[in-house]
């Protein structure tokens, strides 16, 4: 049960970390996601959870980066859209880590 609550939070914070936030709340959610991811098991099946986020996020990205892509320069539509992708640059970091925390663990158990 603890695990379902686990990636329920994760996927709500990362829902939250999608939008524009200023700063001191991305910070406190991004402490609270940490905080969350560490609380799963260091697992086969974790490792596969945490990826899939991972891909998610990557395709969020390229989304963003096209759109960033698209905007006019020196409008706001791609001043926008140039802070959102900053953003999911970082949470894309955050996930990236957490799949490569994860595999190290796993690897030093030996699973």
């Amino acid at each position: 049960m603890n695990q379902f609550v686990a990636r329920a939070n994760i996927d709500h914070y990362l829902g939250l970390l999608d939008r524009e936030l200023l700063p001191q709340n991305r910070g406190t959610i991004t402490k609270l996601l940490i905080a969350e991811e560490d609380k799963l098991g260091h697992d086969i099946e974790q490792l596969e959870f945490a990826e899939n986020r991972a891909t998610n996020g990557r395709r969020r990205l390229n989304h963003i980066r096209n759109l960033f892509e698209s905007f006019a320069p020196d409008t706001p539509e791609r001043e926008q859209a140039g802070r959102l992708l900053v953003n999911l640059e970082n949470l894309q970091m955050l996930l990236d880590d957490f799949c490569h925390r994860l595999r190290a663990q796993i690897t030093s158990r030996g699973l």
